[in-house]
């Protein structure tokens, strides 16, 4: 039998690409088709100058949660990313051997929630300098991510990266560990299974572990 400590230790190891799951060609599972808050399509078509953004920060239940509040956002939904596995399921993402995080897919009007915005209710939702952990939630799968997909996204991702990073220092926070990528090096989105999907919506008293700092990411260029 494989201690605890051990099976900790092996979930806080990205795996290799040749040692990851083989996954399948196809979703083994069904997906809504709407978002049972918002009533948006959960894999669109959304109206034209929707954008998206893939943001990993802990157990998708919480995050996704604060995120579909937000004014401006479209759909959200609960997926894996950043990994290797194509189509994997939850239980499999749970073993780390897929290279997977827990990622939230928002969908939102970058006129009406602007991209610095939206990211810096990203950075305070969570401890972006844990790597892979937050907070009892252990394994790559609760690693922070941003999997951008535009100019403009990856220089919002660097420019409040940055303004953060000195705010956490100068609260005596360590570095930050965040995977900041463009889709196309982070790879597809694969939505979550059904129950997942806008989870704490369907069971309001869930478990929901948002590991917020308390320290206010500043708007980037000022302290």
């Amino acid at each position: 039998m494989v201690s605890p400590f051990l099976t900790q230790s092996f979930k806080q190891r990205m795996v290799a690409p040749e040692s990851a799951l083989a996954g399948r060609p196809v979703r083994p599972y069904s997906v809504p088709s709407t978002h049972a808050v918002l009533g948006t399509p959960l894999e669109g078509p959304w109206p034209e100058g929707t954008e998206m953004i893939g943001l990993a920060l802990g157990c998708f239940w919480g995050a996704e949660r604060a995120l579909w509040r937000l004014d401006g956002v479209v759909t959200t939904a609960a997926g894996y990313q950043g990994g290797y596995t194509p189509n994997p399921t939850y239980e499999e993402v749970c073993t780390s051997l897929t290279g997977h995080t827990e990622v939230v897919l928002v969908a939102y009007d970058p006129q009406v929630l602007p991209t610095s915005q939206l990211l810096q209710t990203f950075w305070e939702l969570h401890d972006p300098t844990q790597g892979y952990r937050q907070g009892n939630d252990i394994g790559t799968q609760y690693r922070s991510a941003i999997y951008w997909t535009t100019d403009e996204q990856r220089d919002a991702a660097l420019a409040t990266r940055e303004a953060y990073a000195k705010a956490l220092g100068d609260a005596g926070f360590g570095a930050i560990t965040t995977d900041v990528r463009p889709v196309s090096e982070a790879g597809e989105f694969y939505y979550a299974e059904d129950y997942h999907q806008q989870y704490l919506y369907k069971v309001p008293n869930g478990y929901c572990p948002v590991h917020s700092t308390g320290v206010a990411c500043p708007t980037p260029g000022q302290g």
